[in-house]
């Protein structure tokens, strides 16, 4: 349990409402996988907008989760915002990706959802 995230900030929103952390959790299985497939498609596609729009997003959940990657995320999403066609943010892009597949799935294991 929380191998490649943290409860603890979501447990301090949640004023520790087991049920509350429950829906996040949920919310978390939800929403951050297929803004991670809109994220790795823009950046695959060189769409600089989307790329921002879905890291942007992303942002405040992988941030109350502690994936670990918030900085990573940050630089695809700086990567987009500011239309850097001279860096390649793949590599940053696949730590994102790994750790949000990692984290659905032990959220999955973890909640029994």
């Amino acid at each position: 349990m929380e191998q490649h995230y943290k409860l603890f900030r979501v447990r301090e929103l949640a004023d520790n409402d087991e049920d509350f952390v429950m829906a996040l959790a949920a919310t978390f299985l939800e929403e951050v996988p297929e803004d991670a497939e809109r994220l790795k498609k823009a950046v695959a596609e060189k769409d600089y907008h989307t790329a921002y729009q879905a890291a942007h997003k992303m942002k405040p959940t992988i941030d109350l989760f502690e994936l670990g990657v918030l900085q990573d995320l940050i630089e695809v999403q700086d990567w987009g915002k500011f239309t850097k066609t001279d860096v390649d943010v793949t590599d940053k892009l696949e730590i994102v990706i790994t750790a949000v597949e990692q984290t659905v799935l032990e959220i999955k294991q973890d909640f029994g959802l």
